[in-house]
C-alpha cells in the first residue's frame, strides 16, 4: 500500500518543472536579490531571485506544489529552494515518486512494469549510442527507466536514433548536448495523471518549459509555458505563454497564485 503525506489543502495540485522554470544555472543572468539553491562539486550552480523565493512561501501555502523533473535523486536532492522539503516530487521524468524525501518503491516496480514494453528498443538505442564517435559522456541508464548521454553533435545523433528505432515505443530528445531515449510510457504527463489518481487533486496546474513538459501540460487544467517553447495546447485549454522579456520563475509563480484567488479555494 502508498502511505501519502497528510495535507492540509483543498487539492489544487501544482507539478512544476524546476531547471529554466523555477531556478536557473549560473549561465544565465536573473538579476539580482538572488539565492543560491544548488552546490555542485563546492561551487554554487543555480540560482533562484528574492522575488522567487517570497512567491514561493506564498504558493506553497496555498497549493500543493510537486517539483516534476527529469533530474535523478541524486540530482533532485542537491535543490534546497529554502522553503522546506516537498511532501512528494515526481523524480526521473515521473518514474520515481518521493514521499517525505523517500523512494515509494511501489510506485517504482510501476513505473518499471510500464516501461517494460520499450526494454528491447532500450537495448537497441543503447548500441547506437555506445557506438557514437561524438559522445562525451559515457552512457547512463538511469535506474532502468531511462538512457542519458552527451554528444559533442547532438542533432546527428537523435537523428540516428529516430531512423533506426521504433518510435512507436520510445520518445528521443536532445537538450543541448544532452541526449535523452525515453519510454513512450515514462512522460510527466502519464506520471502527473498517476499522482492524481491517487491523491484525488480536483485540479492540475502544471508548467515547464522544453519538450519533457509538454505531455505534463496537456494533462493539465491549466498550464504555463514560455514563448519559447512555442505550446498552444488543445481546443479549448487554459494556457498561458510567458513572453520572453518577462522571468519564466517569476510569472509561473504568480499565474499561480492568481488561479488559486480565482476558484476561491481557501
Amino acid at each position: 500500500m502508498l502511505h501519502w503525506a497528510a495535507h492540509p489543502f483543498k487539492m489544487i495540485l501544482f507539478n512544476s518543472d524546476l531547471d529554466n522554470t523555477i531556478i536557473y544555472s549560473y549561465k544565465h543572468n536573473i538579476g539580482s536579490p538572488k539565492r543560491c539553491v544548488e552546490i555542485y562539486q563546492g561551487k554554487e550552480a543555480s540560482f533562484i531571485t528574492e522575488k522567487t523565493y517570497q512567491l514561493l512561501q506564498k504558493v506553497r501555502s496555498r497549493v500543493l506544489m510537486i517539483p516534476t523533473t527529469t533530474r535523478t535523486v541524486e540530482q533532485y536532492n542537491r535543490i534546497d529552494l529554502g522553503t522546506g522539503s516537498f511532501p512528494y516530487a515526481l523524480i526521473c521524468n515521473g518514474g520515481v515518486l518521493l514521499v517525505e524525501g523517500r523512494e515509494d518503491r511501489e510506485w517504482y516496480q510501476e513505473s518499471l512494469s510500464l516501461v517494460a514494453p520499450a526494454r528491447k528498443v532500450m537495448e537497441q538505442a543503447a548500441v547506437i549510442l555506445e557506438g557514437d564517435k561524438n559522445r562525451s559522456l559515457e552512457l547512463r541508464d538511469i535506474q532502468g527507466l531511462f538512457l542519458f548521454t552527451k554528444s559533442s553533435v547532438p542533432e546527428e545523433i537523435v537523428c540516428t536514433l529516430k531512423e533506426e528505432l521504433d518510435l512507436s515505443k520510445v520518445d528521443v530528445f536532445h537538450n543541448g548536448v544532452k541526449v535523452y531515449v525515453l519510454p513512450k510510457e515514462l512522460n510527466k504527463g502519464r506520471a502527473v495523471r498517476r499522482l492524481q489518481e491517487r491523491l484525488g487533486g480536483e485540479m492540475v496546474i502544471a508548467a515547464g518549459d522544453s519538450e519533457f513538459d509538454v505531455s505534463m501540460l496537456d494533462y493539465a487544467d491549466y498550464a504555463i509555458a514560455p514563448e519559447s517553447l512555442a505550446y498552444r495546447g488543445h481546443e479549448g485549454k487554459k494556457v498561458l505563454i510567458v513572453e520572453e522579456e518577462v522571468l519564466f520563475s517569476e510569472k509561473v509563480l504568480e499565474a499561480v497564485l492568481q488561479i488559486e484567488i480565482q476558484k476561491g479555494w481557501e
